[in-house]
């Protein structure tokens, strides 16, 4: 996993365009965006993890067990949303709308970085590598600064914290303006959602046990949809250069902002208290088990 958060690093950071909302040419019917520096970092991520699948299956044939099945099936989950949030018209519209474009950040977020956890593709995305490399990497990613790095930052109070403030401080109006009319800032808004959802949602499903995993969501189902109900119960415009679009498609600015603070406070927010509900189902069951063991040892 700390490989594939690297190589979104590297990506955001090396291109001028990727995902910028400023300077690029929209006409006026919905289209594809055929973006070289999306597509191009989509199909590359897609290829790599495809080959490295298919020599882990391979080298697991001999054993007639395919445990890698449901990771592989995530990550191209993983990888189909990350297609329609950055190519499909759901993009274009964002170009138009704010509410739009508050749903391509629901989909970094709530659904391709959940999915990228589940999917850990580290060892599909080493596989694909040539023999030499692929080991040259491995010794990278087991430096001690690295592992302790990635360990404090995915322990789950701090991913947490982390994404939480992410959300918050790039929600600032001045910042979020910004970032709609600035290429670079909005680039890094981009790159803070995704990596920053991605060590949130590693924590809740490798670093947490079922209960506590459970109270982080909550947390973060509260404090999102909080943000969410400002933006929509909010008397005036918070941000400026998108929503003054919006008069083209019928809606009022203050309108696009209200369905934008919607969608985060419902919909995302639905997102987050299931997945609760099904981490405190986990955990109530997992107890029960434990409870039964400890009845049986003290019976004997």
């Amino acid at each position: 996993m700390r490989t594939i958060v690297f190589a979104i690093l590297a990506t955001f950071l090396s291109t001028e365009r990727l995902l910028a909302h400023s300077g690029e040419t929209h006409g006026i019917d919905a289209s594809w965006t055929f973006d070289p520096w999306v597509v191009i970092p989509l199909l590359v991520l897609g290829v790599c993890c495809a080959v490295g699948n298919w020599v882990l299956w391979q080298r697991s044939a001999a054993t007639g067990r395919n445990p890698r099945g449901r990771r592989a099936l995530a990550f191209f989950g993983s990888w189909l949303s990350l297609a329609v949030a950055l190519v499909s018209p759901l993009h274009w519209l964002g170009e138009h709308l704010f509410s739009f474009h508050m749903i391509e950040h629901e989909i970094l977020m709530a659904v391709s970085a959940p999915l990228l956890a589940v999917a850990r593709p580290i060892g599909a995305l080493l596989w694909s590598l040539p023999r030499n490399l692929r080991v040259a990497a491995g010794r990278v990613l087991k430096l001690p600064v690295i592992s302790l790095t990635w360990g404090w930052l995915s322990a789950g109070g701090n991913a947490t914290v982390i994404h939480g403030a992410a959300i918050w401080i790039w929600h600032a109006p001045i910042l979020f303006d910004a970032a709609v009319t600035n290429a670079a800032m909005h680039r890094l808004q981009h790159l803070s959602f995704l990596l920053t959802a991605i060590l949130f949602w590693w924590s809740v499903f490798w670093r947490s046990n079922a209960g506590v995993a459970a109270w982080h969501l909550f947390i973060t189902m509260l404090h999102t949809s909080a943000l969410g109900a400002l933006m929509a119960l909010a008397p005036r415009v918070l941000y400026q250069p998108q929503p003054a679009t919006a008069a083209a498609w019928g809606l009022t600015p203050l309108e696009d902002q209200q369905l934008a603070g919607l969608i985060m406070w419902i919909p995302a927010g639905t997102i987050y208290a299931g997945a609760a509900l099904a981490l405190v189902a986990v955990w109530i069951r997992r107890s029960r088990e434990t409870g039964r063991r400890g009845d049986a040892l003290g019976a004997l």
